[in-house]
């Protein structure tokens, strides 16, 4: 673990660290999370796997336990996310920094690949990527693309967007093909609305960024579809990550990388 690592992890689990991860201990694969009660757990999974592109799973924790043995085994999941929300009986509820007060005894948790990890191979390949240079949140927007419906859980496809040359984004889709991992390639390119998004400068989480003349939105499965299936599907209880505040894990990103 870099000292990077080390230290924005310690400043997520104090509090001091409330904003969104990108571009935080680049190199590193971030995740998107989930919780929920046991009882939901195997429709989750299998909600997950049917729906690869926008829910590819990384790793899933033992009921009760907060720790991710295996992607990040000196992480506490309760307090080393920078938000969380609480959705009751699919209703957001709140926003929280900390999660230790709702923690039961029953709880899986959910690690999923997040596009955060494909930013440093696009930038060190010289693409640029708008929300980082303007300090902003990734735009992100539910799709009229559904999803695979499994037990309790269906609704539709949440995407994020990057703004991008038409040259970049022939390169950005060769170069995310390589990460299945953390979503992939892109599932659109182009006009917005053949995916219903109406308006790309109201994202439905996130924030909007610019974009300029003669470039081209390129369109992402993302992590925050879950929470789009538990809005639709209304499960009792459900914490997840606040769109955008991710778990930095230990794994590096060229481990998801396919050669």
């Amino acid at each position: 673990m870099t000292e990077a690592l080390e230290q924005i992890r310690q400043k997520i689990r104090t509090g001091a660290w409330a904003k969104p991860t990108t571009g935080q201990a680049p190199g590193y694969t971030q995740a998107n999370l989930v919780i929920l009660p046991k009882k939901y757990a195997y429709d989750f999974l299998l909600f997950c796997m049917r729906n690869p592109k926008s829910c590819p799973l990384i790793e899933v924790t033992d009921a009760g336990s907060p720790v991710p043995k295996k992607t990040a085994p000196t992480s506490d999941l309760r307090t080393d996310l920078p938000k969380y929300r609480i959705y009751k009986n699919g209703e957001l509820t709140e926003e929280v920094t900390d999660i230790a007060d709702y923690w039961q005894d029953d709880f899986v948790s959910f690690l999923i690949g997040c596009s955060f990890t494909f930013e440093k191979p696009l930038l060190e390949n010289d693409i640029p990527i708008r929300y980082i240079e303007e300090g902003r949140n990734v735009s992100m927007y539910k799709t009229n693309i559904p999803c695979d419906s499994a037990g309790v859980f269906q609704g539709p496809m949440v995407v994020s967007m990057r703004p991008m040359k038409p040259e970049d984004a022939i390169r950005a889709v060769q170069i995310t093909s390589r990460f299945p991992s953390v979503h992939g390639a892109p599932v659109h390119i182009g006009d917005p609305v053949q995916i219903g998004i109406e308006d790309i400068d109201k994202p439905d989480f996130g924030d909007p960024v610019t974009i300029y003349d003669g470039e081209v939105p390129v369109f992402w499965g993302c992590g925050v579809t879950p929470q789009a299936a538990v809005m639709a599907s209304k499960p009792e209880m459900v914490i997840t990550h606040a769109p955008g505040h991710m778990l930095i894990t230990d794994v590096k990103e060229e481990e998801h990388a396919v050669i």
